[in-house]
Parts: C-alpha cells; sequence; structure tokens
C-alpha cells in the first residue's frame, strides 16, 4: 500500500494532499522532488507508480519480488539502491531482516519496503533539516541509509551480549552447550553478516562522485555511513572468529567429558571383576576344593573380595579415575 507521498519544495514539505496521478508533474521543478513510500505494495498499485514515473522494468522486478541482496543499479531512468534492515527480537533472541528498495530519479524518490521497518521518523528527522531537503531527493536517500545502517548498531550490541552469555556456558564446569544451539547462533551472525557486508560497495560508490543524481554536498555524509558499515562488519568477522574458537572449545571439553566417563566406567568393571571372578569359581561347584568344608571358608572368600574391590577402588580414586 502507498503509505505516505509528498512533494518537498526549497526545502520544506508542500502544504496539502498529493495524488499519485499529479506526483510526476508536481516535481517538475528544479527546486523540488516527490516522495513517495510503499509498504508491501502489490502489483497492482506498484504498476500506477510504474506509469507515473516510468521506472525500469528489471527495477520494478525487484521490487515487487523483494528477497535481494543489497546492491545499487544503475539505469538510464536513475538509480536502484536496495538495502536490508535487520532488528533483534529480544523473546526469541533472533535477528530478523527486513528489506528496502529505493528508485532515485530525476526529481522524485520512491522507496518500497518489505518487513516491518519504518521510514515515519526518518522522514520527520529529514524535515527539520532543511539544507539537507534542498540537495534533493539523494538527501532522502542518505536519510534512509544513515537510518538502516545505525539499526545494525542495537542488533549488534545485542549479539554481543549472546556472544558472551554462551561463552561463559561452555566454559561453566555446571552447564552443558549443546553445539547445536552454538551452530544455530553462529547462522544468526552470518545472517547478520549477509545483510551488512553487501552495503559497503554501494556507499563507497555514492560517496565516489561518480553519480549524477549524487550532490558533492552530501559526499562526507555517505562517507560517514560508509565508516560505520566498515566498523559493524570487523565486529561481526570478529563474532564468527569467536563462534568457531567456542565451538571447537565445546567441543573440546565435550570430548574431556567422555574421556572421563570411560575412565570412570573402566574404573568400576575393573572393581567389580573382582568379586565376578572368584564367585564364577565357587560356582562352578567343584568337589575337592578345601574351602567349602572349612567353616571360615564363606566369611573368608568374602572378606577377600571386599579387601580387594577396596584396594581398587583406593588405588584408582588416588589416579583421578574416580
Amino acid at each position: 500500500m502507498i503509505v505516505d507521498m509528498a512533494v518537498y519544495e526549497n526545502g520544506s514539505r508542500r502544504p496539502g494532499k498529493l495524488e499519485l496521478e499529479d506526483a510526476y508533474e508536481a516535481c517538475r521543478d528544479e527546486k523540488s522532488f516527490a516522495w513517495i513510500e510503499l509498504h508491501d505494495p502489490t502489483g497492482a498499485e506498484f504498476d500506477s507508480v510504474l506509469r507515473e514515473f516510468n521506472l525500469h522494468e528489471l527495477a520494478v522486478e525487484d521490487a515487487i519480488q523483494a528477497h535481494q541482496r543489497p546492491k545499487l543499479d544503475v539505469y538510464d531512468e536513475g538509480l536502484l539502491v536496495v538495502l536490508k534492515t535487520a532488528r533483534y527480537v529480544e523473546p526469541d533472541e533472533r535477528i530478523e531482516l527486513g528489506e528496502i528498495l529505493v528508485f532515485l530519479g530525476d526529481g522524485f524518490i520512491i522507496t518500497v519496503r518489505h518487513g516491518k521497518a519504518a521510514l515515519n521518523d526518518v522522514r520527520h528527522r529529514l524535515e527539520k533539516r532543511p539544507e539537507l531537503v534542498r540537495l534533493g531527493p539523494a538527501a532522502a536517500l542518505y536519510a534512509i541509509v544513515d537510518d538502516v545502517v545505525d539499526d545494525y548498531g542495537p542488533v549488534i550490541v545485542a549479539l554481543e551480549q549472546d556472544l558472551a552469555d554462551l561463552e561463559a556456558d561452555v566454559f561453566s564446569e555446571e552447564r552443558t552447550t549443546p553445539p547445536k544451539l552454538i551452530y544455530a547462533k553462529k547462522r544468526e551472525v552470518l545472517k547478520l553478516y549477509s545483510a551488512v557486508a553487501p552495503v559497503v560497495d554501494p556507499l563507497d560508490r555514492l560517496e565516489q562522485g561518480d553519480l549524477e543524481m549524487i550532490p558533492d554536498e552530501l559526499r562526507p555524509y555517505f562517507r560517514d555511513v560508509e565508516d560505520h558499515v566498515l566498523r559493524y562488519v570487523r565486529e561481526i568477522e570478529g563474532f564468527r572468529e569467536m563462534l568457531t574458537s567456542v565451538l571447537a572449545a565445546n567441543l573440546t571439553q565435550v570430548s574431556v567429558r567422555q574421556n572421563e566417563d570411560v575412565r570412570k566406567i573402566s574404573a568400576w568393571a575393573a572393581i567389580i571383576a573382582v568379586p565376578t571372578l572368584i564367585t564364577g569359581i565357587y560356582g562352578m561347584n567343584f568337589e575337592h576344593m578345601p574351602e567349602l568344608g572349612w567353616r571360615f571358608g564363606y566369611p573368608l572368600a568374602l572378606g577377600a573380595m571386599a579387601a580387594v574391590c577396596l584396594f581398587l577402588y583406593t588405588l584408582l580414586r588416588r589416579a583421578g579415575w574416580l
């Protein structure tokens, strides 16, 4: 659906309601541009926008299908910038990704949102900075990219806390962390990496100054956003390395615990073997065994078994097997 439509002129929003069929003509002045925002649009809704602004068919296909990787495509009619949004779902301890596609053309910007990310705050913050609004639709692109990248920060902080808790559990003697949980967290890190890392290349192109639609005044702003993304990418790569180390440590601890269990089982088997051997011999019922006719034969046999078992138990316990 169409969430909002507005024309910005001389650094401020033009009052009144804007109709879609009037949007293209309303922004033909060099000092004005239109911003149209859509959220999970239907094919019919997007066709109306397509007819009004004559967007490239390949760009339209990407917008309807969604599930695109972060990228920047250049067409004759303008630019298509694809961004991945991210938010941390606290109860489930997982990362939820969304998608924003931005069409930037001569005198207009069209944003298509998929997921729960919202741009209302972005629009309101930009409207409070008329000096940026006067730079045209590229200023709105900067505001969107900056907001998306800023939202990566809280996700990384929450993920860092999860990894710290996971590391503490792995090295705790009281709890056993299953490898499945570590792999699940590693998938979350990889998912975030796939959303953040590809943003570097589009930002690099936006700040280089070779795109006519990006004013030179905005290049430092895009460079600042790129610096933030590069820092986030380094942190996420550190998370990947940390999880690899945590997984190796966890598997080592599991192996050590298994070895300890095997030693304990072997130690008890050795202790039990002694009475088993003695009772097995007496169980054969030889007629001429002198102990069978002796009053103290059975007590002596039982005492010998207990003494040997106690000796083995003490010996194995000192050796650390029990």
